[in-house]
Formats: C-alpha cells, structure tokens, sequence
C-alpha cells in the first residue's frame, strides 16, 4: 500500500505539462498531469487495447477527439478504449489524473 498526495508532488510548470508517475504496475498505471492554462496533451492514440480514464481534479479546459471538443471541468471523467484517438487542452490552470490499463 502506499499514499500520494499529488497537491504536494507534482507542480505546474509554466514552460510545458508537468507529469508525476503516480504508480505502475502489471494491471494499470496513473499519471498526473498539471497544465497552465492553454498548454495541451495534443491527440494521440496507442495501437494496442485497453482503457484510459481522464478525470479533471481541478480547472477546466476540453478533452480533444479527432474533430471534435467536449468540454472539461472539475469533476468531469472521461473513459475510452486507448486506440481512439484522446487529448486534452487546458483553458485555467488544470489538474488531471489518468489511469490506463493495462499499463503502457
């Protein structure tokens, strides 16, 4: 077992993301992602299967799919298959905890 606290691990950084490896292992991982406000995860898509949930803890901004926005804010989660194309745009300073499994 073991505690994080992402508030207190992982800043923002005003020149890109900042990214914290929260935990991995054979069944998922977690990441924490911290942007500034207008900074992006640009979409991507990983050919493989599994899952990936994008869940906001804190700001807003929009989950990016291809040709499309929705929009994103404190609370919002979104769930995926991992080969559909993902990303997500920061609009306020934002805080975002993504969980993929199986791990990458």
């Amino acid at each position: 077992m073991k505690k994080v606290n992402l508030y207190e691990e992982n800043s923002f950084n005003d020149l890109h993301m900042s990214r914290l490896l929260v935990h991995d292992s054979p069944y998922f991982k977690i990441l924490n992602f911290n942007f500034k406000a207008g900074q992006e995860l640009p979409i991507h898509s990983h050919n493989i299967e599994g899952q990936v949930s994008i869940a906001i803890l804190e700001g807003e901004g929009e989950f990016l799919a291809t040709g499309s926005t929705l929009p994103a804010k404190k609370g919002d989660v979104l769930v995926s298959d991992i080969a559909e194309p993902h990303g997500i745009r920061a609009k306020s300073d934002m805080r975002v905890l993504v969980t993929i499994a199986p791990p990458i």
